[in-house]
């Protein structure tokens, strides 16, 4: 509980530090005189409080929770499908949510392209992209783990290749680019409209996933064992898998494309606090997203123009994971 809180104080840092990063460069004095302006606390000059109102609220807040969420949502639903397959390669997109998403989008962006529908598509594909890789999986009787993964690799295949025919009809001039800058994930486009409708099914999945951390822990010891210790094991993993897809479906319909961090951030978690899901899914949601907003960051101020932040995940995830990597066997012993 005590690194739980920890966590939790790091991550509001890590909130506060965002809001000062910027073209526009503020401190963290500058932003708490706004926020007791805003609660009627301490008077500001009316002038000085647009522009604060601008710069925090309307601008920076939304894309910092946004990566927040996302981070989180990426980063525990990763945790728990490593759990679910025992397997510490396994990353959210096993079961085909992320190649049913990323066909939604564009799709919308094809045929609608209104920013709503296209996340609304996006969200519904990466459902019933899990859904037809469940199916598959339950088409020969009941649905083993490998089962479960071919139906995952299937629905995946499946939907990456009518994500590349959409591509291929899509308007190279208007349309394309923008399917192919969403596909690097961006947190650019989130307002706080958007942030209102994902929150609370990602922080309900998220705190669902944590109550199921002690029936994964009997779980990884095999489907008898948990059975004998009153763990019902196919409803946990069903509902393990439910809620995670959830969370993921939601993550890369509000931010897109997001790579590594569902597979790098619980490896790193579970070397520091071991390997019981109990404590290891709600710190990966915590770890996920102050790295994302770390990444955010980054993807906003390094450069003049802002670079998507599914690149930088790539390029901070892949050093990160083979400093782990040989530490990773630990982490699962």
């Amino acid at each position: 509980m005590v690194r739980l809180i920890l966590l939790l104080v790091a991550l509001v840092a890590a909130v506060l530090f965002a809001l000062a990063i910027g073209r526009y460069p503020l401190t963290i004095g500058d932003i708490v005189a706004f926020f007791q302006a805003m609660v009627g606390f301490k008077p500001m000059a009316p002038e000085r409080y647009q522009l604060l109102n601008n710069v925090i609220v309307e601008i920076r807040l939304p894309r910092i929770l946004g990566a927040a969420l996302v981070g989180a949502a990426l980063a525990s639903s990763g945790a728990a499908f490593q759990a679910v397959f025992r397997n510490p390669l396994v990353s959210p997109g096993i079961l085909g949510v992320l190649g049913g998403a990323s066909f939604g989008a564009a799709l919308g962006i094809l045929l609608f392209g209104n920013w709503a529908l296209i996340q609304l598509s996006a969200f519904g594909m990466g459902l019933g992209a899990v859904g037809v890789g469940l199916l598959i999986a339950n088409l020969f009787g009941h649905a083993s783990m490998i089962m479960l993964v071919l139906g995952g690799m299937i629905s995946a295949a499946l939907f990456t290749s009518a994500l590349s025919i959409v591509k291929y009809t899509a308007d190279p001039q208007e349309q394309l680019p923008a399917i192919v800058y969403w596909l690097m994930g961006s947190l650019g486009g989130v307002d706080m409209t958007q942030i209102r409708w994902a929150a609370i099914p990602i922080v309900g999945g998220l705190v669902v996933l944590a109550l199921f951390g002690r029936a994964l822990d009997a779980l990884s010891m095999g489907d008898d064992e948990a059975r004998a210790l009153g763990v019902p094991a196919q409803q946990v993993r069903y509902g393990v898998i439910g809620a995670a897809t959830l969370v993921s479906a939601l993550s890369v319909s509000l931010a897109g494309m997001i790579g590594w961090v569902g597979l790098v951030v619980p490896h790193v978690v579970r070397l520091a606090l071991g390997p019981g899901n109990a404590r290891l899914l709600p710190a990966s949601a915590f770890v996920g997203a102050i790295f994302l907003i770390a990444a955010d960051c980054l993807s906003r101020s390094i450069t003049r123009s802002e670079i998507p932040i599914g690149i930088l995940t790539e390029l901070l995830g892949i050093p990160a994971f083979i400093i782990v990597l040989r530490r990773a066997r630990k982490g699962w012993t």
